[in-house]
């Protein structure tokens, strides 16, 4: 007979979870924290000439967030060569700055859904931290102990993210048309990859992962999983490269106003540099330099001939370091978000004083039409942004779950196996997303370095 501490413990803890969720909910409904985490970054307008045929400069500038083209109903007659001196008008050469608020968030695409997103993701990653803080009795099973409410959340989370950004992704006027080939391409050819990875083609001393307890169809799936990533992240990750170019000032403009500050620099360093990093953590021939062998019991001899397994820590630290690492990548990603929002409006800023330098007599209708559309998708943007980051940070708070969560629950006799495979599999998505992320955004910089892109 168990004894009643045994009773009251899992019950409690599934108290716990389900009042800590509806209370974070209930505060997230007042606190609004969505727009808070977008609130203050700055976007352009291009002011609206009121009347546009008369000759004065003073009287006819409105701002205005509006699509182009709208008010000009006359078509432009074409220009007649003269001698006359030309006065350039500055007033419709302007741009104006603001700061978002709630208001102008809410008339964005995409709004609504990043907001209830954001929402349900924090409460379910704040709940899988909550789960690594309380004692766990694991012969009770998950709805007693309360595993099944951070599980349940961290899974639909993950889930949703992954629909939202399929959303995202393919918005027909969002991107160009070569830009959703290219994610096909590239989807394609991931799946190819995951094919030769899950399967064992690829040398298996390549990655440090084994995929021996999933069966045929289990292998397959995982394969075209994989390439779905590929294919959703390529658009994002050329923003984030993009986004990353200017806000470093590789271009070398030297404007304050298209760059960012030096705290929000040093951010993007190092979501880049943390995400090169984690990435090569799982390839076996670097991670071997960082295992020390000897403290594993192993291997006594040759220390002076070579230094690859004899150097770094045991291999359940270097384990340990992994996961942290995941973590770090996935908070500065997040953190990250804003900055590279920044940097997507910013982007339409250069265009606007590319084209206004470009020649005597500036056409500004095109970068007209750019600062309507980095306005109009600011949100679908941020999702772009957002969801690969809260993706790594569920997979992680999904991996605090012990190797045999599952014992006593109903339908998985072999609950060792399938906890400890389901732990193996949230790892490598984790990290596979990481990796895709690192590669892709490496490949579009070298293009961006090299002159083959260039930001316009």
């Amino acid at each position: 007979m168990p004894s009643l501490v045994s009773v009251i413990l899992p019950t409690n803890n599934l108290i716990i979870h389900t009042a800590f969720a509806i209370s974070l909910t209930l505060i997230f409904s007042f606190l609004k924290i969505p727009a808070l985490f977008l609130h203050g970054l700055h976007t352009y307008i291009h002011p609206d000439d009121v009347n546009p045929n008369s000759n004065s400069s003073s009287s006819g500038i409105r701002a205005a967030i509006r699509r182009p083209g709208e008010i000009n109903s006359e078509q432009p007659k074409p220009r007649k060569k003269s001698k006359e001196k030309f006065e350039f008008d500055e007033n419709r050469a302007q741009i104006f700055r603001l700061k978002l608020n709630e208001g102008h968030l809410q008339s964005r695409i995409y709004f609504k859904e990043f907001y209830s997103a954001f929402n349900f993701t924090l409460i379910a990653f704040l709940s899988l931290l909550l789960h690594g803080f309380l004692r766990v009795d694991e012969d009770s099973g998950v709805v007693k102990n309360g595993t099944i409410i951070p599980l349940l959340l961290g899974l639909v989370g993950v889930c949703r993210l992954f629909f939202l950004i399929f959303r995202a992704v393919f918005e027909k006027s969002a991107s160009k048309k070569l830009e959703w080939q290219l994610s096909f391409v590239f989807g394609v050819l991931g799946f190819v990859l995951g094919i030769t990875v899950v399967f064992e083609v690829f040398p298996k001393w390549v990655l440090d992962f084994r995929f021996e307890s999933l069966d045929g169809l289990g292998k397959f799936f995982l394969a075209v999983l994989m390439g779905c990533i590929v294919g959703y992240l390529y658009i994002p990750a050329l923003r984030n490269a993009r986004a990353f170019w200017l806000g470093t000032d590789q271009i070398r403009c030297n404007l304050s106003i298209i760059s960012c500050g030096w705290f929000s620099r040093m951010l993007l360093y190092a979501n880049y540099i943390m995400a090169i990093f984690t990435s090569l953590l799982w390839i076996s021939p670097f991670a071997e330099f960082l295992v020390n062998k000897n403290l594993d019991g192993k291997n006594g001899g040759k220390r002076g001939m070579e230094l690859v397994g004899y150097i770094g820590t045991s291999k359940l630290s270097f384990d340990s370091l992994r996961h942290y690492c995941l973590l770090i990548t996935g908070l500065l990603q997040f953190l990250a978000v804003r900055p590279n929002v920044q940097m997507f409006l910013n982007e339409a800023v250069l265009c606007w004083y590319q084209r206004l330098h470009a020649s005597k007599v500036p056409e500004l209708d095109y970068s007209r039409a750019k600062v309507f559309l980095h306005n109009h998708y600011l949100c679908l943007v941020v999702v772009q942004f957002f969801v690969p980051a809260m993706v790594v940070l569920l997979l992680f708070g999904l991996l605090q779950f012990d190797d045999n969560f599952l014992k006593g629950t109903p339908l998985t006799q072999n609950f060792l196996n399938l906890s400890a495979l389901a732990k193996e599999v949230a790892l490598f998505m984790a990290w596979w997303i990481i990796f895709v992320w690192a590669v892709l955004s490496s490949a579009i910089l070298a293009l961006y370095r090299h002159g083959i892109l260039y930001v316009s």
